[in-house]
């Protein structure tokens, strides 16, 4: 008897007039579903919508093909998936299940893609508290350090009595003669040792 491979097809929420469709018969592939769940929180708490208010974006709106929260969310979604470094999203701006989780399908002017590249996401994580004028996104510090704390009181019913954080620092190691190593006796290597 043959095996049968290719499961039935999935059905998620549409989007705009679209469907949304798990297939594994082919075509564009992407081993990130994951975004979906993702995408599913994110209506849930508002997440990418509350960060991106702690942002301001100087730039000429007509000239601006990624918006704030648009890169916003790729960079959140990305690292929860994954992809710490910029590099990545030269690969992910095309993302079949990326874009569509982000509410972009289609590239906004012909030549580019659904999703921002590095460079784009690079200006965002350098933006300045104030802008100027080579870096027109700034950010508000307060701002997110408020949202985090209002995220975290929001998973509550009441706000807890005591919160105790435990820190403990991450070692990194190096290979070469990087700016900031150090050798560390306990890891018995040259390292970055973070502290969260």
């Amino acid at each position: 008897m043959p095996t049968q491979c290719n499961p039935d097809s999935m059905l998620f929420a549409r989007l705009d007039r679209r469907e949304l469709v798990a297939d594994f018969g082919g075509g564009a592939i992407t081993s990130d579903a994951g975004a979906l769940l993702l995408g599913a929180t994110d209506k849930a708490i508002n997440l990418v919508d509350r960060f991106a208010a702690c942002f301001t974006d100087g730039r000429t709106a007509g000239r601006v093909v990624h918006d704030v929260r648009t890169l916003v969310g790729q960079r959140v979604f990305g690292i929860a998936l994954g992809y710490e470094d910029l590099n990545d999203h030269d690969d992910l701006r095309r993302d079949p299940v990326l874009g569509p989780v982000l509410g972009r399908l289609e590239a906004r002017r012909a030549r580019c893609a659904p999703l921002a590249g590095k460079s784009t996401l690079n200006r965002l994580e350098h933006a300045p508290v104030d802008g100027d004028r080579y870096r027109k996104i700034a950010h508000d510090p307060d701002a997110i350090e408020h949202l985090f704390v209002d995220l975290f009181l929001d998973a509550h019913a009441k706000p807890p009595a005591r919160i105790t954080l435990d820190l403990d620092a991450t070692d990194d190691p190096i290979h070469g003669r990087q700016e900031g190593r150090f050798f560390h006796g306990y890891y018995d290597c040259y390292c970055y040792l973070p502290l969260y």
